[in-house]
Formats: C-alpha cells, sequence, structure tokens
C-alpha cells in the first residue's frame, strides 16, 4: 500500500527513477541474504576434491553475467518465465501470474545479473579471514550459524558494504535485462534506463537530458561511497 501510495503521488516524469530505486533496493536486500552465506560457503576450504570441483563451476556460473549479453540472459529468463516454459508454466498451472513483464521477474533477473558483482567482493573477504580467528571461532561456539553470526560476519562487514553498493549501482542502471523480462509497463517495470530510451527515441531531448543528470548525479555520488570503502578493505583484511 505505501509503495502504490509513493508511486501515485509522483509525477509522471519520476516514476522510472523510483521503479529503478526500488527495485535496486529490493535486490541488494536479496543479494544481502542469498549471496553472503553462499560466499562464505565459497571461499571454505574444502577437503573433497569433487566439492572443490563444484565450487569451480560454480564460481564460472556466477561470474557469466560479466561476459555475456545482458539480452542473452534476459531472452533465457524470458522463456524461463513464460507459460510454455519451466517456472512460468508451473505457475500457469497452478492459476498463479506469470513472473515475465512484472516486478517479481524483474528482481529475480536482477539478482542473477547482479550476483557477481555482490558475491565476488565478499567472497574476497571470507577468503582473508585468518585461520587462527576460525579456529577461536569453533572453540568459542559450536553452533555454525552463530558462529557466522557473531564472529565471521563482522569480519566480511566491509566486503559486503562494498558489494551491497555495486551491486545497488549496477542495477539502477540496468537496460537489457529488464528490457527483456520486464517490457515498459509505467509503474511496474519501466526503469529509468528504459525511460530515457523510449525518450530519445520519441525525440524529447529534454526529458532524456533530465532523466540522464538524474542518474549521473546518482552514479557520481554512488562511486564516491564505493571509493570511501573501498579504502578501508585492506585495514579489514589485516
Amino acid at each position: 500500500m505505501g509503495a502504490d501510495m509513493m508511486t501515485a503521488a509522483l509525477p509522471e516524469i519520476l516514476l522510472p527513477l523510483w521503479v529503478s530505486i526500488k527495485l535496486a533496493a529490493v535486490t541488494t536486500a536479496c543479494l544481502l541474504l542469498l549471496g553472503t552465506p553462499l560466499a562464505y560457503w565459497l571461499a571454505r576450504p574444502s577437503r573433497l576434491s569433487a566439492v572443490r570441483r563444484l565450487k569451480i563451476v560454480l564460481m564460472g556460473v556466477i561470474a557469466l553475467p560479466l561476459i555475456l549479453p545482458p539480452t542473452v540472459l534476459g531472452f533465457y529468463l524470458l522463456l524461463f518465465m513464460s507459460p510454455n516454459f519451466g517456472v512460468g508454466r508451473w505457475l500457469s498451472a497452478h492459476g498463479i501470474p506469470s513472473l515475465a513483464f512484472s516486478f517479481q521477474g524483474l528482481v529475480i533477473g536482477s539478482i542473477l545479473y547482479s550476483f557477481p558483482f555482490y558475491v565476488q567482493p565478499v567472497y574476497a573477504q571470507f577468503a582473508r579471514i585468518p585461520s587462527s580467528v576460525l579456529e577461536v571461532a569453533t572453540l568459542l561456539e559450536s553452533r555454525w550459524y552463530r558462529r557466522f553470526w557473531v564472529a565471521l560476519l563482522p569480519q566480511a562487514r566491509v566486503g559486503m558494504l562494498l558489494g551491497a553498493l555495486v551491486s545497488f549501482a549496477h542495477t539502477i542502471g540496468e537496460f537489457g535485462v529488464v528490457l527483456m523480462i520486464g517490457g515498459s509497463i509505467a509503474g511496474e517495470t519501466k526503469v529509468v534506463s528504459i525511460a530515457i530510451y523510449e525518450q530519445v527515441e520519441a525525440l524529447n531531448y529534454g526529458t532524456a537530458h533530465l532523466l540522464s543528470m538524474l542518474l549521473i548525479v546518482m552514479a557520481m555520488l554512488m562511486i564516491a561511497l564505493i571509493a570511501t570503502v573501498s579504502r578501508h578493505m585492506p585495514r579489514a583484511s589485516s
């Protein structure tokens, strides 16, 4: 209800910016919940060779969005969400609305596309934790989840903050993935990058300039924050 009231109160020109900020915030929150334990598991040494090989494969899969064109990922996600394939078929059979061309679908696509931008810095921070810290944490706390929450998460807080900032900034500027999955539904899936493209296509350069300047200001603020956090990375690993 609060989000709907916020959307209704905004001028039409700022709706895409609000959708982008909401998408970036939800995506970043999901990455914090999903990506942090995954990064920890990937960073911990494994005795079994099969597990080590699995981790290598998984790291490669996570890094795919860094290489693949966004439209490729968006295309296959669109097929996967459509009523004729994958999850979309299951949802349709159970009377659940399709994820394609919905905000929820955008969130899923953004999480997958931004995964490497969050997991890699968090992985690096967990990998830097000395083995002595792990041994002391094991002695002080036998329950793994308490050990993870109390002793290990604080050691990786700088990497988590950096990953969250980079993921948020990356999601704000998404274009290809969100266009393929969400299209351009005002107030629902039309993010600011798509709005700029449409304004240029319609020769409304004034509106395109305004939206672009808003993104530039946000980008400069995010860069300043990321640079500030990055300066603390060596201190956190010492």
